[in-house]
């Protein structure tokens, strides 16, 4: 079953998997988002017991205790990825049917946007990233068979899902090529759900890093202006 997250839960998620470990994760955070995911029990002597996806695992947070010690983070980081199977989260739907959609992907995250909505705020997607190694999603090759192996799938499948009832869709990317997490995410899109890749208006190549969101928009407006 597919877990929704909130933004707020999704950065708490995202901070027990950063790298270097982080020091400053709260627990009523984490309880927060454990409870978003399935559900907590807390027992009769303060501990808090998890259940998620048919497993359970018992937490023993100090009364006083405001953040995770190194020990309960790594043993909520192992139940959360068990044997390195990357959990089924998905972001928090938006109401897409019929908008005009932007998405501003790289490779560290995607951001949807619904440029026929003033003061629109962004549905903000990230790669599942246990330890840091995958915030660059860069081609890469197989020493022996010159395949390109297999990359975090879950982020375009969560952003795909994000733009289910558009009714056009915008793409902005940093660069173009096989290393490009827009190439990535229109091959995705082109092989696995064919209806929102016919959706799909235009991918256009931008500098990111030096365009506010305000003129991203502005630029995405200005495209489908012309459109209608």
């Amino acid at each position: 079953m597919t877990a929704i997250l909130t933004s707020s839960h999704q950065e708490t998620y995202d901070a027990l998997f950063r790298h270097p470990v982080a020091h400053n994760v709260h627990w009523r955070d984490v309880r927060a988002m454990l409870g978003q995911l399935g559900e907590v029990v807390e027992e009769h002597n303060g501990n808090l017991k998890v259940t998620w996806e048919g497993r359970s695992i018992v937490l023993h947070p100090a009364a006083d205790a405001k953040m995770l010690d190194l020990e309960d983070l790594l043993q909520v980081r192992r139940f959360l990825a068990p044997h390195g199977k990357e959990p089924s989260l998905a972001p928090v739907p938006v109401e897409t049917k019929g908008m005009h959609l932007l998405v501003v992907i790289d490779h560290r995250e995607a951001r949807v946007y619904q440029t026929d909505l003033q003061g629109t705020v962004p549905q903000r997607i990230t790669p599942y990233d246990p330890f840091g190694y995958g915030r660059n999603l860069h081609y890469v090759q197989d020493d022996f068979n010159g395949q390109r192996k297999p990359e975090l799938k879950s982020f375009y499948e969560a952003i795909a899902r994000t733009l289910q009832g558009a009714q056009k869709i915008l793409v902005f990317g940093s660069a173009t090529g096989a290393s490009s997490a827009m190439t990535q995410l229109l091959v995705e899109l082109r092989h696995n759900h064919h209806e929102l890749a016919a959706h799909i208006v235009a991918e256009i190549v931008v500098d990111q890093q030096h365009l506010s969101e305000n003129e991203l928009l502005a630029a995405a407006r200005a495209f489908y202006a012309k459109q209608d």
